[in-house]
């Protein structure tokens, strides 16, 4: 039994949970260092409180949980097969109390786990999985850092593809293909090129919109290495920048700056935000930063922390997360800076390295 199984374990023991049942595949790999998306089958790790911890998954993936590193039990279950079937085979005692991840599982497989457990109270797991993923070890942190150093290519590749008429989905096609050439395991979340007027749109989906001189130019890109994500937005202008965009960018720099500022263990999360907000504010765009200042960040590209003006939680070292800060306006254009950034003992260390003042591309 590994050490993360361990300490879930020993939290199980405390609230008197006989058995946790994780469902989702970030989870399952957190647990089991074994990563799988299967489809509408069933993927599951059944960890009771006293005994060793199984992994039930389909047949064609049980080679593949073992290269993993997994060292456990693994039931393998074939397609004309009900791996519900193989778990009460497996598993054919009572538990009085089941943890499981009340936002992932299904309405149909609870049903065929209080079948196996007609008694049972179902608890949520969620939280501790949260914490338990929210401090990263050396290992974790390792992986992430790789991934921001492909995510600054992501953006070098970005923009020296940068030439007058190509279109924003060429330029997304353009960094990922160069970025899967230096072996990245996939994109984090779909990669996002925007141009001119639709930097505006902070989830605006890239197309064929030209590229002109004036416009401004925002990359939001992320690479997965090893199951860690990275994060990344850069905006760049392209030939000529007005005063108006100048001064927003020159603003959401100095509100990233201050942010930053605060990353440190024992600052309370929200203070983070407050300190992005209160600059973007005094200049006059406070109603143009409509989003939080960041998320966690790790296994999967949004997990926690949530980096909100609403959440008091103290950072504390191991913490990974994102500072995005930006300013949005319609019709005009938009800018948003990001990293990806991990507590320290006595701070902050910014693992995306990418330079960060204005640049003007020729």
């Amino acid at each position: 039994m590994n050490q993360k199984i361990k300490e879930l374990s020993r939290w199980m023991k405390d609230q008197g949970i006989d058995l946790a049942l994780l469902t989702s595949p970030a989870n399952i790999l957190y647990l089991t260092r074994f990563h799988c998306d299967p489809h509408e089958r069933l993927l599951a790790l059944f960890v009771p409180a006293e005994e060793e911890p199984f992994l039930i998954c389909p047949l064609l993936e049980v080679q593949r949980a073992k290269e993993a590193g997994w060292k456990g039990e693994v039931l393998g279950y074939g397609d004309a097969e009900d791996p519900w079937d193989r778990i009460r085979e497996r598993w054919n005692r009572a538990a009085g109390t089941i943890a499981v991840e009340k936002e992932h599982l299904t309405f149909g497989r609870a049903e065929r786990l209080l079948a196996l457990n007609p008694d049972a109270t179902l608890v949520s797991v969620e939280e501790k999985m949260y914490e338990l993923r929210a401090i990263k070890d050396e290992e974790e942190i390792r992986r992430l850092a790789k991934a921001a150093r492909l995510a600054d290519y992501g953006v070098e590749i970005g923009i020296d593809a940068l030439r007058e008429g190509c279109t924003e989905i060429e330029i997304v096609a353009e960094i990922e293909y160069e970025l899967k050439k230096k072996g990245v395991q996939g994109m984090s979340f779909s990669t996002t090129v925007l141009f001119g007027e639709n930097t505006a749109l902070p989830h605006g989906t890239p197309g064929s919109r030209k590229l002109s001189p004036g416009d401004l130019v925002l990359f939001d890109l992320g690479v997965i290495v090893d199951g860690y994500c990275s994060d990344i937005t850069r905006t760049v202008a392209y030939r000529q920048i007005d005063d108006q965009c100048r001064q927003i960018y020159e603003t959401v720099l100095r509100a990233q700056q201050a942010a930053l500022g605060r990353c440190s263990p024992g600052i309370p999360i929200s203070e983070v935000d407050q300190a992005a907000r209160k600059v973007i504010t005094a200049a006059g765009y406070g109603d143009r930063f409509p989003h939080r200042v960041g998320h966690g960040l790790g296994l999967e590209v949004h997990e926690f922390p949530s980096m909100s003006a609403s959440n008091d939680q103290t950072l504390r070292e191991g913490m990974t997360f994102t500072v995005e800060p930006g300013i949005y306006i319609p019709g005009k254009g938009g800018v948003r800076i990001e990293d990806d950034v991990v507590i320290t003992r006595d701070g902050c260390e910014i693992l995306t390295k990418f330079p960060k003042e204005l640049r003007v591309v020729e």
